[in-house]
Formats: C-alpha cells, structure tokens, sequence
C-alpha cells in the first residue's frame, strides 16, 4: 500500500504543486488491469491499484482546469520478474493466455507507446483516464 498508493498520492501532490504554478504538467500514474477488476488472491495489491484509478480521476477534477493533466495507464499481464511464477506454471499461464486477444504476454515496451500519447499534446483534452495497455484482456 505505501508503495503503490502514498507513494504515488505524495508524488502527484509535489509534482501538482509545481504544474499548477507553471500553468501546465502531465502525470501518468500506473494503474493496473486490477484497478478495474477484482483479482484473486491479492487483495492489497487490488485495492491500491483500485485507488490510483480513484486518485488520478479526483486529482483530474481538481487540477484540470488550472492546466494539469493526469492519467494512468493499465498495464495487463506483463512478462516481469513480478511474474516469473506466473509464467513458470504451465496451467496458470496458459489460462492467462487463452484470455489475452493478443495472444502473449506484454513486455515493458509495450507501455512506450501509451505513455508518449500521454505526455504529449495530442492527450491535451485527456484528464482522468485509464488507458487499459493489456492485450485485449478487459475486452473479453
């Protein structure tokens, strides 16, 4: 919870402080497909990735008109150390995968793409968003 909410709670507010001065910033948390499903069998992890969903969508209503965007982006299921056991497991991993569209895993480049859309100017009228980055997960 410190890690994946405070941290990113206390991170936006000091970063918020200084767009808001400026009259312009964007900052795109890290969500997860969990922010909008519930999981199982991590409960703490659901809930703080639950909450960036929550934070980024109150931090946009309050900072959106003083010039601030903020966003998050989705990550879905990503060939990580984080899922190493995941993937080891033969059963665990083919039922991740028979539910993925896309077929496979996401790697970490996967995200590139989601994160320069929002840090550029053509998401200028995006605030409070979570852009799901997961193969097509949600939509099954």
């Amino acid at each position: 919870m410190n890690v994946n909410i405070k941290s990113a709670f206390f991170i936006s507010q000091a970063a918020g402080r200084h767009f808001i001065e400026q009259g312009h910033g964007k900052i795109i948390n890290i969500a997860s497909m969990l922010s909008f499903q519930g999981g199982i069998r991590v409960p703490s992890y659901t809930a703080s990735k639950s909450g960036i969903a929550g934070i980024t969508r109150l931090l946009a209503n309050e900072w959106a008109g003083k010039g601030v965007n903020i966003n998050a982006i989705a990550p879905g299921y990503m060939a990580t150390d984080n899922t190493a056991q995941l993937r080891a497991d033969q059963d665990r991993n083919k039922a991740i995968l028979d539910r993925i569209p896309a077929g496979r895993w996401g790697t970490p480049d996967d995200l590139a793409g989601a994160a320069v859309f929002l840090a550029s100017s053509a998401s200028d009228y995006i605030n409070g968003a979570v852009l799901p980055v997961d193969g097509g997960w949600l939509a099954r």
